[in-house]
């Protein structure tokens, strides 16, 4: 970097020497500083003035000088022969004018008076010509012949009028023997002749009327014949010829026509007449020649280096001022001539040797001072002193040797002032204060990025540059004079910002050679180097003490940014980044800048307290007793709309100086706020404690949500800043009580959902098949509408407590469980009593005597008569089914939606250590299963029972009662009911006899105790219960610990929907399996082999245990026509089904009619398993023929394979295919084996299975089992434990885990064979009796050495090694 780079960006020491004495030693008339009379300024400049007035370039006027008279020949036709051509043609209309022309006409004659006709010559300018046409004009408008014209118009009349006034207009004044004036009256009619021409000719009507065109050029031709040019010179003055010359216009003296004395009287606010008075008391003085003395000792000055010019103490280094004193000499050259040239008279008085010559270039070229100073006056309208070349004034230096110059306190000059930078800036405020209140002065234009603005006038500003050219002051200079003036006015508050700014670019803006407006400082590139040590002081001054009131203004300023419509800082930050910090010679020190920063954050945040306080004042009532949680929320709302205007206010520009207003902001308001709401809500709580008053829980919402967007946004701006208070467990218990509310309340909703509901399928027309999405009620919708409504409003708090969150989740799932419980209970009460209403026949049949029943029964046994009757659905009771099957699949959704797993996960790992957990009484849920039952009582006349049960307990309370099965002493129930507990349970289980008339009969009783003791190892047992008549019940039990679980809730409401779903199936299923025991019964088998009825089959009837006699086999038609009529009954059925039922709730039905046709083949061929010898009967092989042919017409039938597309769609094949039909399959294989063999095989298959489970258990540390049940004596009285877990609720907790159970369960069943069906076909053999006691026998050792050795591991699992007797938690 060069040293004069260096030197302009570091403060110089003169500069600083400068600050400090302000130079008052005195170094020339430029660096002294004193104030200037107002009166003394307003001298100088109206001096300036009128010597500029003086010096202007005289202007000059033509004179015209008349030639001697000389009468006019002249030779012309008279008017009227000339108009003959249309006089003679009166009546064709080709010869008139068009209709619109006399209007056409008026406006451009009026054109032609105002000089803005478009085709104007000379001659239509001159303003004799105008005269003529005005005198006409007036004539023509008079409203009777305006009015004449528009009927007839003729063209004789038009020109005949204008041919009158012409002649009067032009012969007025003129002597009576002379008559040159007739020749301009042929003149003036042409040029009307032509006016009309050009009007016919623009409209187009010359081509409409070409004869009119052509005799109007005719007779213009004919009036031109014998005339000149109207602007000949011959031809002016009425054509009496004569000659012109130029001469000078004398000066008058006048104010008006001195402009820059106008201006200096506007500015200083003098009037005109004193103005003269000032003007005429020293015109002797302010001469031109008193001018040229003016610059002839200023040049002798500065050749003296004379403090009262500018000496190279002045500048910072002396090659500086050399540049600048060479640059001089010739502007005084110019000057000077020109002052020569607007009066030569002062040559005269000038030797010649004195006079400037004219050079091509001063020392080779013209200096940049000068050609700057020709700019500056090229840009200004009339100077004193234009001059295109430099001349040689050098020879005028050595004319003054008078000593007396060199004296300091004397002025030499009339011009100059004694401190011509201290008038020049006197000069120029007063100027500019006047300007700026010209309500007349046209602003600068506006701009995309600044306003308009006033600053110097046209007039001002070549008033100013002539007062800066004329007093030597150099361009930077006018340049720092004016920004320190706009200075002073801006810290004086004077002036806006938008002005400072327009100042700082008037002077930046380059001059272009187009620009009009005059701007006597726009600045070229000035080199600094260059510039005066008092131009580098006081431009420095000026910067600072701007950036010191910008700084306060900007200040100001950020003190509204958070008001509704604050003031910008943009004008302010502009301003200081593109004028003050941009400059060279601006100096700031960080420090300074960093505490104003800290003032500014300081002044801001004492801005955001008393905004806050200002908001709690009014938000906040004074009265404690009166505060709720609406004014925490509306403090809260103020605040963030605050935070949020702030920071969409300042997003694009977030920092200024260094401060950042949306920070600040929250980091004094939002700790403030938090503070206060946590007071607040705090007291408010107190408040209602004490009254014993309930807050809103929706107050309690609204209030957390405002709370976590406050909390939120303190977050994201203070992420070191702790909140004031955990949110989360100050309103927690606002969720808990809405949880407990619902809770109360979700009865009742279901209780309303169900009684608005009539169970109808919701088809748009009723004539159409409902479609899957319409087939289950509103009911249903309306619930699961309510637990998603319920579920969404925890949700959408987004409370931020993970734990917190999981365990409303838990909660609400057990609200869910509650309200699905109840929903299946009311819904299986309503669908169980219209499944169990009374036919006719039965209503009927209840009303017959025991002596009419049995003659009944006779006479339906001689007829053989089908009594069975197809049972009559309503639709209603399908739309209830379709609801449970929907529930299940909104249960799902909803797990899904809660993320149910995940929460499981949240409580699990936040848990407490099992050691530290407090102890506390549980509950136990024991499911008990009804299976079957076996030798039952029989208790009506016809031999059989129809047996339920009910479970009670000591107290007599029912928990539970099966559905009826009806005519069977061996029924299978396979019911299931939970039983919550925390403690031993005795259960008494009571077997009816349901009877449709009178009460129902005892059949028997036996008892259970369910301790939880005994099944710590939450494993199934499976007990055979003696009854105390006849006969005994087999129960599956199992138990697991209720916990309060979200898995667990979901689950145990999965598995109440199931069973359910499963209870109302069986219950559709047990209407038609009446029929299908009765199509597929030993009695049907011996109708097909007798092909007919006999007495001898109605014996038969009576006498079950006699062996028909042997037939002949039926065929494959007879064996297909005997479940004709089954085949019809279901088809009957199914299609009353499937016009309301769910595809997945037919497929549901149908698969549980398969389970029942299944469990009838099951039962035709082998009796139930027992360790007592059957009464059944072996089928020959001819009935097992018939039932497998059943076996496989059943399969084809529930499969619904279609024959053209082989699609199916009945049942799925994987539940066609279940462990129970491979059973059935595998009996042909040991159906007729001897028993011996099957003996043989029995046993082999047992000790199988034993080894298989003993591998088993040392392999997983499982107990003992035998995957059989038991046959009954100890075993059956403590229990079998199963080699399988239960359906657990913990695997019922969503479909998904149910499908994944139930596949397990299919796949165990089918890679563990049994010999089950291997001891049933033994029952039928009396000669096994004796093996089956001994296969008893050896089960009850097996279970007691299993329970034995799983009490001891579980004892040494809880208590190492001791037997404490505790449950193991779960």
């Amino acid at each position: 970097m060069s040293t004069a780079s260096t030197q302009s960006k570091k403060t110089n020491p003169h500069i600083l020497t400068l600050r400090q004495t302000n130079r008052s030693s005195g170094n020339g008339p430029h660096s002294r500083k004193r104030v200037v009379p107002q009166n003394e300024a307003y001298i100088f400049a109206l001096r300036v003035a009128y010597l500029s007035y003086l010096l202007q370039p005289r202007a000059k006027r033509t004179q015209h000088v008349p030639a001697p008279l000389v009468p006019v020949q002249r030779s012309s036709s008279s008017i009227n022969d000339l108009m003959k051509d249309f006089t003679l043609l009166r009546d064709s209309k080709s010869t008139r004018f068009p209709h619109g022309f006399m209007a056409e006409l008026e406006k451009r004659l009026t054109r032609v008076l105002m000089g803005k006709e478009e085709l104007e010559r000379l001659e239509y300018g001159d303003a004799t010509v105008k005269r003529t046409f005005a005198v006409f004009l007036n004539a023509f408008k008079e409203q009777g012949f305006r009015k004449r014209m528009e009927k007839d118009r003729r063209v004789e009349d038009l020109v005949l009028i204008f041919f009158s006034n012409a002649t009067k207009e032009l012969q007025k004044g003129k002597a009576p023997s002379d008559d040159g004036w007739k020749l301009m009256v042929d003149r003036h009619v042409a040029l009307f002749i032509r006016l009309i021409s050009l009007i016919l000719k623009d409209h187009d009507w010359a081509r409409e009327r070409p004869e009119l065109a052509g005799r109007l050029a005719t007779l213009e031709s004919k009036l031109l014949a014998h005339d000149q040019d109207l602007a000949a010179g011959s031809s002016r003055n009425g054509g009496a010829g004569g000659s012109t010359v130029e001469v000078i216009v004398p000066l008058s003296y006048e104010i008006k026509d001195m402009p820059l004395v106008q201006v200096v009287a506007r500015v200083f606010g003098f009037s005109k007449v004193q103005v003269k008075s000032d003007i005429d008391k020293n015109k002797s003085v302010w001469t031109e020649t008193a001018a040229l003395q003016d610059l002839k000792t200023y040049q002798n000055l500065l050749n003296l280096n004379s403090k009262k010019t500018l000496r190279s103490d002045d500048f910072d280094l002396e090659e500086s001022y050399e540049t600048w004193r060479k640059a001089e000499a010739p502007d005084l050259s110019q000057m000077m001539l020109a002052i020569m040239q607007s009066n030569p008279e002062l040559a005269k008085f000038s030797s010649s040797s004195s006079l400037p010559q004219f050079n091509s270039g001063v020392n080779g070229s013209a200096t940049p001072d000068s050609s700057y100073s020709r700019k500056m006056s090229e840009v200004s309208d009339g100077s004193s002193y234009i001059i295109d070349h430099p001349v040689d004034m050098t020879s005028l230096s050595s004319m003054i040797e008078n000593a007396e110059l060199l004296h300091d306190d004397d002025n030499p000059f009339v011009y100059i002032p004694p401190e011509p930078r201290a008038y020049y800036r006197t000069i120029l405020a007063q100027a500019l204060t006047h300007d700026l209140t010209d309500p007349d002065l046209q602003p600068i234009p506006a701009t995309a990025d600044a306003p308009a603005v006033r600053l110097l006038s046209k007039p001002t500003s070549e008033l100013l540059n002539e007062i800066c050219i004329r007093w030597r002051i150099p361009p930077v200079s006018r340049i720092i004079l004016f920004l320190d003036v706009v200075r002073e006015k801006f810290v004086d508050q004077e002036i806006s910002l938008d002005t400072l700014d327009a100042a700082f670019n008037f002077i930046k803006e380059p001059l272009t050679e187009n620009k009009k407006h005059p701007n006597f400082m726009s600045s070229l590139v000035f080199d600094r180097r260059k510039w005066t040590l008092a131009d580098f002081a006081l431009n420095q001054q000026l910067l600072t003490a701007l950036h010191e009131a910008l700084l306060r203004d900007l200040y100001d300023t950020m003190l509204h940014c958070y008001g509704e419509k604050p003031p910008s800082v943009g004008p302010v930050m502009y301003v200081l980044e593109n004028h003050i910090y941009d400059d060279p010679h601006f100096s700031k020190s960080p420090e300074d800048l960093k505490v104003f920063t800290q003032q500014l954050q300081e002044g801001l945040r004492e801005k955001a307290f008393e905004i806050y306080k200002g908001f709690l004042e009014a938000k906040l009532p004074q009265d404690q007793q009166s505060w709720e949680f609406f004014h925490v929320i509306e403090l809260g709302k103020v605040v963030m709309a605050l935070a949020q205007r702030i920071q969409k206010r300042y997003r694009k520009n977030p920092e200024i100086m260094g401060v950042n207003p949306l920070t600040v902001l929250v980091e004094t308001i939002l700790p403030l706020y938090a503070e206060d709401a946590r007071d607040i809500v705090a007291r408010i709580l107190h408040l209602a404690k004490e009254r014993g008053e309930e807050i809103p829980v929706e107050d309690g919402f609204e209030l957390y949500r405002e709370l976590v967007d406050i909390r939120r946004i303190h977050a994201e701006a203070l992420p070191e800043v702790v909140f004031a208070f955990h949110i989360e467990e100050l309103l927690a218990d606002f969720v808990w009580r809405w949880i407990r509310m619902t809770d109360e309340a979700i009865s009742g909703w279901v209780d309303q959902a169900i009684k608005q509901d009539e169970f109808k399928v919701r088809a748009q027309n009723a004539n159409e098949i409902a479609t899957e999405d319409e087939r289950h009620s509103v009911s249903v919708i309306d619930i699961f509408s309510s637990f998603t409504q319920t579920i969404d409003r925890i949700v959408q708090l987004n409370w931020d407590n993970d734990l917190q969150y999981a365990n409303f989740m838990t909660a609400l799932a057990k609200v869910v469980g509650t309200g699905i419980t109840r929903y299946c209970e009311i819904i299986e009460q309503k669908f169980t009593k219209e499944m169990d209403r009374l036919t006719p026949e039965q209503e009927a049949e209840a009303s017959q005597t025991r002596q009419e029943k049995w003659m009944q029964l006779a006479k339906d046994a001689w007829s053989n008569k089908d009594k069975i009757e197809p049972f009559h659905f309503f639709p209603e009771s399908f739309v209830k089914l379709n609801n449970i099957e929907f529930a299940s699949l909104q249960l799902d959704k909803l797990e899904h939606e809660v993320n149910v797993d995940a929460c499981a996960e949240v409580v699990q790992r936040n848990a407490p250590p099992i050691n530290q957990r407090q102890r506390k009484v549980s509950n136990y849920v024991f499911t008990i299963k009804i299976v079957e039952g076996e030798d039952l009582k029989a208790c009506d006349v016809n031999g059989l029972s129809d047996p339920y049960v009910v479970l009670g307990d000591e107290y007599q309370k029912r928990l539970a009662k099966t559905r009826i099965i009806y005519g069977n002493l061996n029924p299978r129930w396979d019911e299931t009911v939970d039983i919550t507990t925390q403690g031993p349970l005795n259960i008494i289980a009571t077997v009816w006899d349901w009877d449709t008339l009178g009460d129902h009969d005892y059949v028997g009783r036996t008892s259970i105790k369910l301790d939880p003791s005994h099944f710590s190892d939450f494993m199934p047992r499976e007990y055979w219960l003696d009854l105390d008549t006849q006969g005994r019940i087999l129960l599956r039990v199992s138990m697991e610990g209720e916990r309060d679980d979200i898995q667990f809730y979901f689950g145990k409401a999965f598995r109440t929907l199931k069973r359910t779903e499963r209870d109302m199936t069986r219950k559709i299923t047990d209407k038609l399996s009446a029929y299908i025991n009765h199509c597929l019964s030993r009695r049907a088998l011996r109708s097909l082999l007798s092909k007919g009825i006999s007495m001898s089959s109605v014996s038969n009837y009576f006498n079950r245990n006699r062996p028909p006699p042997v037939t002949q086999a039926p065929t494959q038609a007879d064996v297909t026509g005997a479940l004709k009529p089954l085949f019809t009954y279901f088809d009957d059925n199914f299609a009353i089904m499937n016009q309301t039922l769910t595809s997945a709730a037919m497929v549901m039905v149908m698969a549980r009619l398969w389970k029942e046709v299944l469990a009838t083949i099951e039962s035709l061929l082998v009796p139930p398993l027992s360790d007592k010898p059957s009464q059944q009967r072996q089928l020959n092989q001819q009935e097992v023929d018939i039932v497998f042919k059943w076996l496989q017409l059943l399969y084809d039938f529930f499969h619904a394979v279609d024959e053209e597309t082989g699609e199916a769609n009945g049942v799925p094949i994987d539940v066609l295919r279940s462990p129970k039909y491979f059973d059935i399959k595998t009996l042909n294989f040991f159906y007729f084996d001897t028993t011996e063999n099957l003996v043989r095989t029995s046993e082999r298959m047992a000790s199988a299975t034993v080894a298989r489970q003993q591998a088993q258990r040392n392999r997983l540390s499982a107990p003992a089992a035998l995957s059989s049940p038991a046959f009954g004596g100890a075993a059956g009285l403590l229990g079998t434990p199963s080699t399988r877990r239960a359906k657990s609720i913990m695997l019922s907790r969503n479909l998904g885990t149910m499908r994944q159970a139930k596949e397990e369960k299919r796949k165990e069943a089918q890679a563990d064979p049994n010999d089950d069906m291997i001891l049933r076909i033994l029952r039928m053999r009396p000669e096994a009796e004796r093996y089956l006691k001994d296969r008893s026998r050896q089960k009850e050792r097996l279970a007691a050495a299993a329970a034995a050795e799983m009490i001891v591991r579980q004892s040494l699992m809880a208590g190492g090694g001791r037997m404490t007797g505790s449950l193991p938690r779960r």
